[in-house]
């Protein structure tokens, strides 16, 4: 997928690749990442197509077409759902100090909020990193989450969450990556905390162990840590 994703690759063709039928090839799809083969390559297809919007002049329509979109419309609909912005957007706020950053929803009422908190785990020497923890309710980290923190030092996360089922995800991104601007920032380290199912406004507790990102993770597809990166300054917690 990840070396073909702008071909129309098929469920048929991906489970042959795999030596498998199309069954036993998803359960085992599932198993190792955590979601379907269709949705995983829609999220490396998103995901390349913010690479693009960052670091090429090439057009939305173009692009929409590199990352193996036939319709600019549908391209665009997933990107601005799985992202948080549209796409044109999303390359104006990268290169614009001026513009606002982009932040979690408002508005959502303190009361009757569950509270997940927990401790972030590091491998040794991983260097100085900035992490985004973030409650979602599916396993891709896409769109706005729910709640999130942003932690530049060693303490607990907090997130506050309503009811419902909710996966927590984090990343780490280093802080002395010196690449030129805008660029991706592909995450250093990654992390899931334990689903969470929240109700009645209890604290709930996941600690998160990060380790190095493989193939087999999901790509980030939230805006959240190039679109930091560029200005260099936090961006707001959610309420």
């Amino acid at each position: 997928m990840w070396q073909n994703y702008a071909d129309p690759l098929s469920l048929e063709q991906l489970a042959r690749t795999a030596s498998y039928s199309k069954f036993h090839y998803t359960r085992i799809f599932n198993q190792l990442t955590g979601t379907s083969p269709g949705r995983f390559l829609t999220a490396i297809r998103l995901y390349m197509a913010k690479r693009h919007l960052l670091e090429t002049p090439a057009s939305v329509t173009d692009i929409s077409y590199r990352v193996g979109y036939n319709s600019l419309g549908t391209f665009t609909s997933r990107f601005t759902r799985s992202v948080g912005v549209p796409p044109t957007r999303y390359r104006l706020l990268a290169q614009g100090d001026d513009l606002p950053a982009l932040t979690p929803p408002a508005g959502r009422p303190a009361r009757g909020l569950s509270t997940v908190t927990g401790q972030l785990f590091f491998p040794s020497d991983v260097g100085r990193v900035r992490v985004y923890v973030g409650a979602f309710n599916t396993p891709i980290v896409e769109g706005y989450p729910q709640s999130c923190d942003i932690l530049d030092e060693a303490r607990p996360f907090r997130l506050d969450v309503p009811d419902g089922q909710w996966f927590i995800r984090a990343a780490a991104v280093a802080t002395d990556d010196d690449r030129p601007r805008p660029q991706i920032r592909p995450p250093r380290l990654v992390g899931s905390g334990w689903a969470v199912r929240a109700r009645g406004g209890r604290v709930y507790g996941t600690d998160v162990q990060l380790r190095e990102v493989t193939q087999l993770d999901l790509p980030i597809l939230l805006a959240l840590p190039e679109l930091d990166g560029a200005r260099r300054v936090p961006l707001p917690a959610s309420p």
